[in-house]
């Protein structure tokens, strides 16, 4: 008897990570997937391009939950889910990533006596608080089967797992849908005078460096000078668009675009330079050089192995590294270990 799989996704970036995870089931003989979105079903981040892109079909149920207060989703959550397991049986819940509709899902599903997967384990920023940090413990204690993405993580998810609990070293799953994906990315549309190679990539999505407007000011005239002639394309949502018109800065700010033509940008940048771990991480994957806007990152490989420099929130830092991006000055890149496309692959082995 096939088993039912659920896998529970909490925000837009979440399934970028699970449809190959989604199609691995799907051609598994003794697998079934339920595709649970915690959100509403309108959500205007779920654009019908985003599955199209992705080539995944949009989640089969929802929970409807679209509270911006952390404690708030995390009690709706439980609530949905837990009504939600009540009508629909499962073998497995598989959770993705960090998020506090991630943890209440986790919670559920563990006093039920369900089998938990947690899917990006042993991520920490050792900064306890982060409410993310807290749901990472929380989540990663309560897993049965802990996926890792790298060696570091590995490390610290088999230091802290329970008697009852396995660590697997699957590898990035976020590589899995780069490489069925980059044969397919697209220039953009809205972009056609696009050289590659001559232009920087900016992202901005972490609320706590918009609030600070002073330093994320001073931030992005470091990078304005810095890149001189070179133009820098920002692809923002309405938050980080308002966050980043509001310095007078001259980017060239542009509406979010859809996945493959995201991925082409990023993949024919002269560089990127973000906040965002998944951006960084795909840098990696396409050699690209990187600058995060933070002390830490959870996935250290990015660091050690790929593309990716740290400047903290400090300007004059962003300053030197944006110089050396545009001058070509960059440290060499290679690809860690088990970013081959096979994780999707490697997981449902081990749960089926």
């Amino acid at each position: 008897m096939a088993k039912t799989i659920c896998i529970i996704a909490g925000a837009r970036p979440n399934f970028v990570k699970v449809s190959p995870l989604v199609r691995a089931i799907e051609r598994h003989p003794d697998a079934a997937c339920m595709l649970v979105y915690a959100g509403r079903a309108d959500d205007p981040t779920l654009e019908d391009s985003l599955f199209e892109d992705l080539q995944m079909p949009r989640p089969q149920y929802y929970l409807n939950v679209d509270s911006t207060s952390l404690n708030e989703i995390t009690s709706r959550v439980m609530a949905a889910f837990d009504s939600f397991l009540d009508e629909h049986p499962v073998d497995v819940v598989i959770v993705v990533d960090d998020l506090a509709s991630t943890m209440a899902a986790a919670i559920v599903t563990k006093k039920r006596g369900i089998r938990l997967a947690h899917l990006v384990a042993g991520t920490r920023s050792f900064d306890i608080n982060m409410p993310k940090e807290i749901n990472r413990l929380v989540i990663d204690a309560l897993s049965d089967d802990l996926f890792t993405a790298g060696v570091r993580s590995t490390g610290i998810a088999t230091r802290e797992q329970s008697e009852n609990s396995q660590t697997y070293l699957v590898g990035n799953i976020l590589m899995d849908t780069l490489r069925y994906n980059y044969d397919r990315f697209k220039k953009p549309v809205s972009l056609p005078n696009l050289e590659a190679g001559q232009y920087l990539v900016f992202t901005l999505n972490r609320r706590v460096l918009m609030a600070n407007k002073e330093n994320l000011s001073k931030m992005i005239r470091a990078m304005v000078a810095a890149a001189g002639d070179m133009p820098i394309i920002a692809p923002l949502r309405e938050e980080a668009r308002k966050a980043v018109e509001e310095t007078g800065e001259k980017l060239l700010v542009v509406n979010p675009l859809s996945y493959l033509e995201f991925g082409w940008l990023t993949a024919h940048a002269k560089g990127v330079i973000t906040d965002s771990g998944n951006v960084a991480e795909e840098a990696t994957f396409n050699s690209v050089p990187c600058i995060t806007f933070n002390n830490y990152t959870e996935h250290q490989e990015t660091v050690t192995v790929g593309s990716n420099v740290l400047v903290g929130e400090d300007p004059e830092k962003l300053r030197e590294a944006v110089s050396q991006m545009v001058c070509g000055e960059w440290k060499t890149c290679a690809l860690p270990d088990r970013w081959d496309g096979r994780t999707a692959e490697r997981i449902v082995q081990i749960l089926v």
